[in-house]
């Protein structure tokens, strides 16, 4: 055999973690890549050893005859609480090639058990905590260590947001932890190593707690408090053990004491005020004197509902700089950074006790000033009020966030100087794991707003907008745009969170409601396309992380959507009753009614039912649910036949002649005969025409529309339709110097001006699902594989570019595709990682579809295209 050290193997992964420290998984899948530079290289076999804290080696599979490298299953015995294991693989390839064994890596139980959770949950005093979003309040217990420690544990949450302390030390590096679950049902506990922070003798823990997403003000229309309860807690259990193997617990209990702080309001939406004078010094540290404070009240918490996180807490990621200073027409000091970002500032101020600095944030200007009306009811305002020391103060506030490019310093004591304000960009951890460009840098910028607008919107769950009174996970979005997430982010550790979640809100209500967590300010109704996203972003993650498990987890889920609407369509199979938001946002509807489009939101709903219906039943034949896959079969065949008997005419002709029907129809295969897809192309392609190749879509067609294109043949019309300048249009907003998504595809008027409609965000991802057609079209990455073990690299070039390439670090390793041309010719060079294959799809004349395995290749040919001179 022949044996290489070459040969390498990165990993192996437990689940979808980063952090597997406190995973909630007894029996945690493994995921490794390999690394070779041996062309066409393939496992034939691996082998994984499983090994205690101390080493000591558990199980060994000896080798396993299996290409499988992905989401392979545990081969040892459940794991129980806090247990500690380690893992490693060595895999062996078809060629006869073995590789070294990989490094260890080391997962960590959590609390796996509600009986494994002693603490309670320790409350401020109800006459402490003033109105929804008042202040901040802090809580503390002293303790003693006897001896010398070998490991401490923290596992911590909390109804609120909290930020723990540890003799003086804020543990970890959370932000608004424990995040926004679905807390009637989920909440989410962080487990943290904070062994280091603690020492023999006498330690104290305290913790800042807040009202956040369960007390605080959250959603429109004025919004609703105390959703989840009218009273804030914290729970938290440390665990230590000596070095001599025998432990100490402490809890949250009725020995707390809680008293008032410096942060004297705390609003997701409105801000935090802080006032320096009121920090009391060391009061997370021992020694301090808490005689004055107030016992905590004990309150009832459920141990049965806290969970694991399976994907990464929400961290700051990045700190930005002001690109410029402005001053508005009263003469206020603005700040510019360029981006248009979710997360707050952090400021350096010094200046006499008592004085107090204002920051105010937008997204855009207007008349010069800061454009307020579009944040609505959120009043994105945050104050600091100095201590007055000698050496400058810090302060970063910690309970809110707000979506901004500008922000207005009022009151800087004295010269504001370089350093002074910098904007701290905060979202959730995920890893990038994908990448895009080409020639036409107006397309990149494009691009990049598509990255910026997930990076602003997934703030612990898939939000709509991080700016205004709203932020709510709205199920439309995260399902238009689940596509390019998936491409863009390892998302999939946070989705399959909020899908639990969805599940959850689902059994109680009986339907997906239209945003998760779900929080009582519309009807709890079924809509097509949004409560669609229990159906769709499951079957997403399956296409693009390879990943089974989720839509095992989902399957109730999503036949209990698809069943719900089957019973509101009837025998006719037509879902033309109830409430719809239909192609929201269609171009020609007016600013103050988004619900106006032109596309018949009947149309619309049988096609997703259509849809859904198919994608269950694939679902079911993939988890061996014969008698499901056949019934859901036929239920999606009877809804296609109903759809083409009231919405398609013989010729192929839509019975709604608009850009979104059409696209629809093509891209979900519901047209019967070759001679209507024909017709229904050419249509298509005339309305695109018609329109002055402007964009006609709203959340439903824009999606869709250029793939529609594309299968029709009409590569030249989509590219028009792509990269088209005037507004209505994706590049519109590139134009008008957008760094993010907009809401409306006229959030700025040509004049600068902000759309007059209530309804106005500068950052909205859901119109940049066009990402994914740059990734799989343009560039031509594409998975043709679950997990991309396959993948399809099928560029096609358009609109004047005479380059592309997209790259990504799929399970398998990382893949890439880029290409250039000349007047004559064309390159392609794809990137095809270990364990993997690739059809390429050359776009020249007479091309012959190629099969290669991992490795990189380059393929040239005689190619001309008229576009190329009109670019």
């Amino acid at each position: 055999m022949q044996h290489l050290t070459a040969l390498h193997v990165s990993g192996p992964t437990f689940e979808h973690h980063r952090e597997p420290l406190g995973i909630g998984e007894s029996a945690p899948r493994l995921s490794w890549t390999t690394v070779t530079d041996l062309p066409g290289w393939t496992q034939a076999g691996y082998e994984i050893e499983i090994c205690d804290a101390d080493g000591t080696v558990l199980t060994a599979t000896g080798r396993v005859e299996s290409a499988e490298s992905v989401l392979v299953p545990w081969p040892g015995d459940a794991l129980g609480s806090r247990e500690r294991r380690g893992a490693r693989v060595r895999v062996h390839g078809r060629d006869g090639s073995s590789g070294d064994w990989s490094e260890w890596t080391w997962a960590e139980t959590g609390l796996l058990e509600a009986a494994d959770w002693r603490a309670k949950a320790a409350g401020p005093p109800a006459e402490l905590l003033g109105p929804p979003d008042g202040p901040a309040l802090l809580l503390r217990r002293d303790f003693t260590l006897r001896a010398p420690i070998a490991r401490a544990r923290l596992y911590v949450t909390a109804h609120g947001v909290y930020e723990a302390e540890l003799n003086g030390q804020v543990v970890g590096d959370d932000v608004l932890a424990p995040g926004w679950t679905s807390y009637t049902y989920r909440l989410r506990y962080r487990t943290h190593d904070v062994t280091a922070l603690l020492r023999q003798g006498a330690n104290t823990i305290g913790a800042a707690l807040a009202d956040g997403w369960h007390r605080g003000k959250v959603g429109f229309y004025g919004g609703a408090t105390g959703v989840y309860g009218d009273r804030t807690a914290f729970v938290a259990q440390l665990e230590i053990t000596y070095e001599d193997g025998t432990t100490d617990l402490v809890t949250t209990d009725e020995h707390w004491r809680c008293a008032p702080g410096p942060v004297t309001a705390a609003s997701l939406y409105n801000g935090e005020k802080y006032d320096a004078r009121l920090l009391p010094g060391g009061w997370s540290s021992p020694g301090f004197d808490d005689g004055a404070w107030r016992p905590a009240d004990v309150l009832a918490h459920d141990p049965s509902r806290l969970v694991a996180p399976t994907g990464p807490p929400v961290r700051r990621i990045e700190i930005l700089r002001p690109r410029k200073t402005l001053t508005g027409p009263a003469g206020e000091t603005i700040l510019d950074f360029g981006q248009n970002v979710s997360g707050r500032l952090r400021i350096r101020v010094q200046g006499p006790a008592g004085h107090t600095v204002t920051l105010r944030h937008a997204e855009v200007l207007e008349n010069g000033g800061l454009s307020l009306r579009p944040l609505r009811q959120a009043a994105a305002t945050d104050a600091y009020t100095l201590r007055g020391d000698d050496a400058p103060e810090e302060w970063e506030p910690r309970f809110t966030l707000h979506g901004f490019r500008y922000a207005q310093i009022d009151d800087w004591p004295g010269q504001l100087g370089e350093g002074d304000v910098e904007a701290v960009v905060c979202h959730t951890d995920m890893r990038p794991v994908g990448s895009f460009s080409c020639s036409d840098p107006d397309l990149t910028r494009l691009h990049e707003n598509v990255v910026w607008s997930l990076r602003g919107n997934y703030v612990d769950l898939p939000t709509d907008c991080p700016q205004r009174d709203e932020r709510l996970g709205w199920t439309g979005d995260i399902q238009v745009f689940a596509p390019t997430a998936a491409f863009l982010y390892d998302c999939a550790g946070p989705l399959t969170s909020w899908l639990a979640d969805l599940a959850a809100e689902q059994t109680a209500l009986g339907t997906v409601p239209h945003y998760v967590p779900w929080v009582p300010l519309l009807p709890a109704e079924p809509a097509a396309a949004w409560g669609d996203a229990a159906v769709i972003v499951p079957w997403v993650l399956y296409e693009r992380f390879g990943d089974l498990g989720v839509l095992r987890a989902q399957y109730a889920s999503m036949k209990a959507w698809v069943d719900e609407i089957a019973a509101l369509a009837g025998e006719g199979h037509l879902w033309d009753k109830g409430f719809q938001f239909g192609d929201w946002l269609d171009p020609a509807a007016p600013p103050d009614d988004p619900f106006k489009a032109r596309t018949d939101s009947a149309l619309v709903a049988t096609a997703y039912h259509a849809w859904t219906a198919r994608i269950v039943a694939d679902t079911a034949d993939l988890l061996g649910h014969a008698a499901d896959a056949a019934r859901y079969a036929e239920l999606a065949a009877a809804v296609r036949r109903a759809f083409v008997r009231e919405f398609v005419t013989p010729s192929g002709r839509l019975a709604c002649d608009t850009q979104t029907a059409y696209a629809l129809a093509l891209h979900l295969d519901l047209l019967d005969t070759p001679a209507q897809r024909e017709r229904a192309g050419r249509r298509l392609v005339e309305l695109v025409a018609a329109d002055g190749h402007h964009i006609g879509t709203g959340f439903v067609g824009t999606p869709l529309v250029c793939d529609a294109l594309v299968a029709v043949g009409a590569y030249d019309t989509a590219y028009e339709l792509l990269t088209q300048r005037e507004c209505p249009s994706w590049l519109y907003p590139v134009t008008m110097g957008a760094t993010t998504i907009w809401e409306r595809w006229d959030s700025m008027l040509p004049d600068g001006t902000v759309n007059p409609g209530e309804m106005t965000s500068f950052n909205h991802y859901a119109l940049g699902a066009v990402a994914d057609f740059l990734h799989r079209t343009v560039a031509g990455l594409a998975p043709a594989a679950p997990g991309y073990r396959r993948l399809r690299v099928a560029p096609r070039p358009g609109g004047g570019l005479t380059g592309a390439d997209a790259s990504l670090e799929t399970p398998y390793g990382p893949a890439s595709v880029s290409w250039t041309r000349t007047e004559s010719t064309m390159t392609i060079t794809a990137t095809v990682p270990p364990g993997a294959t690739a059809e390429i799809v050359p776009p020249w004349p007479d091309a012959v579809a190629q099969e290669v395995g991992s490795g990189t290749h380059t393929f040239t040919g005689s190619y001309r295209s008229p576009d190329l001179d009109r670019g």
